[in-house]
């Protein structure tokens, strides 16, 4: 009996610090570049089911703060969708606090956490996804599920289970470069489906300010057969960014304060 118990203690330690490996991995992907500010410049192309695509001008603005991150995105083309603008604030350790800014209406919205499958701006990018970069990872359970290699890249394959039943996702599995923990791939899978209902994809790596940056990302909602891919144009790091700019005034005016 003593002897069964040690393996079942050695087996549920060598359990945990695979659950404590597979978090630091994830941990160091979200962690990966280290800029005080981000500023990028980015088209949005929307594939429709029929084949058409419709494209947009948006520009993004993102700054660390004590209390966590901070990302503001206007839209600044066409003129059906310009000077709409969005605002992110990171909770350490909970959902993050959202507001929308929609000209035609003339006011700030906040997005509640119940919204947070719904489409952002017709896109195929739900109001979760736009945060699940960033999403912490103490939120999610992770499992190492395998490695593989993916596109010539040897990566481990994550699964990340987050702990409130209520997110959107049941699931998310993830592909993480083993060389330079670059998120490469993403599952994103419902309680109603085993099979993925989205499906996010990184490329177009390029050397930038000394930081090995994705400049493409595509998510493909496999149901609506519909895609939306963001191709970043213009990106700086470390650029000086206004507090102000953090701010639903902001969001109003469009002027930092």
């Amino acid at each position: 009996m003593k002897r069964i118990v040690i393996i079942a203690l050695l087996a549920g330690a060598a359990l945990t610090l695979h659950a404590q490996n597979a978090e630091s991995i994830v941990r160091a992907s979200r962690d990966r570049i280290k800029a005080d500010t981000v500023t990028t410049v980015s088209r949005m192309v929307i594939l429709a089911k029929n084949g058409t695509t419709t494209e947009r001008v948006i520009g993004q603005l993102s700054k660390d703060g004590t209390k966590g991150g901070r990302t503001v995105i206007v839209f600044q083309q066409p003129a059906s969708v310009a000077g709409t603008r969005f605002l992110t604030m990171e909770n350490p350790g909970g959902a993050d606090d959202r507001w929308i800014f929609l000209p035609n209406l003339g006011k700030v919205r906040r997005i509640a956490a119940s919204e947070g499958s719904g489409s952002f701006m017709g896109t195929d990018f739900s109001y979760d996804d736009i945060s699940s970069m960033s999403r912490g990872a103490e939120l999610d359970t992770h499992t190492i599920l395998r490695e593989e290699n993916l596109d010539g890249s040897a990566c481990y394959v994550i699964q990340s289970v987050p702990k409130d039943s209520s997110y959107q996702y049941s699931k998310m599995i993830q592909w993480i470069t083993k060389d330079s923990r670059i998120v490469v791939k993403i599952e994103l899978y419902d309680k109603k489906s085993p099979s993925p209902v989205k499906t996010v994809e990184m490329s177009g790596l390029k050397e930038v300010q000394g930081r090995l940056t994705v400049t493409v990302t595509k998510i493909t909602t496999h149901a609506a057969g519909t895609s939306t891919t963001i191709n970043i144009d213009i990106i700086k790091y470390d650029d000086p960014i206004p507090d102000g700019v953090f701010t639903t005034k902001y969001l109003e005016t469009g002027r930092a304060r």
